[in-house]
């Protein structure tokens, strides 16, 4: 992350800048010395000039690739591809960071943003998730190797969100098979979630539903163990009545339930 020596030093790039750029627009000098480019590519930047900052800092990378700035050239390469929504690309600089710079100071930033832009990537629910996948690993990797990070926070929001796109999934595949009344292939659909997402926001309804799925299976056992899991594990929910219910109708059609404890 940046430091304050970072923070001076690209105030000081930035007046290096204003003569490498001139009055008459973003037109580059062929002789500019490293820190004349390395500020006008800066500059470019903040005025979200990504293409033309994107070359510059491509002619940093390539040409002062022993550089003390060539790690944070990288970096910015990958900041403008994403910064012009091309993910793809922008994924692969910020590989190339980690791969040719594991050292730079600008590493944690590289990881975060390798994350982002498979987040970015990432599509709706219903569409195959290899890129939510990815966007996990890349947030999990984060978390354990920059735990410190003031990103963390963001890390983890972004980490959420990509496990509840795939719980979704996997919840709207159970609650289809269960609408059409394909109650063993729901009960299939909902323990998977409970397995495999049994942290998500979807796990109190697809608990109770799985209970419903076996009830509609006469299945009373597996039922009244699915709906007590619903009581236990979830007892403020808004279904937890409702499983009560269920539990009492179970018991009162078949006594010897009422002795049956998970």
């Amino acid at each position: 992350m940046k430091t304050y020596a970072r923070i001076l030093l690209t105030l000081f790039i930035g007046l290096i800048a204003i003569a490498a750029l001139g009055c008459g627009g973003t037109k580059m000098r062929a002789n500019m010395t490293l820190e004349e480019r390395m500020a006008a590519a800066m500059t470019l930047y903040e005025k979200r000039d990504f293409l033309e900052a994107k070359n510059q800092f491509r002619v940093i990378t390539l040409s002062f690739s022993g550089s003390n700035v060539a790690d944070k050239a990288q970096f910015y390469l990958g900041e403008c591809h994403y910064g012009m929504k091309e993910y793809i690309l922008a994924a692969s600089e910020y590989e190339r960071l980690l791969k040719v710079y594991p050292n730079s100071e600008w590493v944690d930033d590289a990881k975060f943003k390798l994350g982002m832009s498979y987040f970015k990537l990432s599509p709706k629910y219903s569409l195959d998730q290899d890129y939510t996948h990815k966007a996990i690993r890349e947030f999990q990797e984060f978390l354990e190797e920059f735990h410190r990070s003031d990103l963390v926070k963001q890390v983890q929001e972004k980490l959420t969100e990509c496990r509840e796109k795939l719980a979704l999934k996997v919840f709207a595949s159970a609650e289809q098979y269960y609408k059409l009344g394909y109650y063993d292939a729901a009960a299939v659909y909902y323990n998977v979630l409970l397995d495999e997402h049994y942290d998500s926001k979807y796990s109190p309804i697809a608990q109770y539903y799985l209970g419903e799925s076996y009830r509609h299976m006469r299945k009373q056992s597996e039922a009244l163990e699915a709906f007590r899991k619903m009581v236990d594990k979830f007892p403020g929910h808004d279904l937890a009545s409702k499983a009560q219910q269920r539990i009492t109708q179970l018991q009162g059609a078949n006594p010897a339930a009422a002795k049956e404890k998970p």
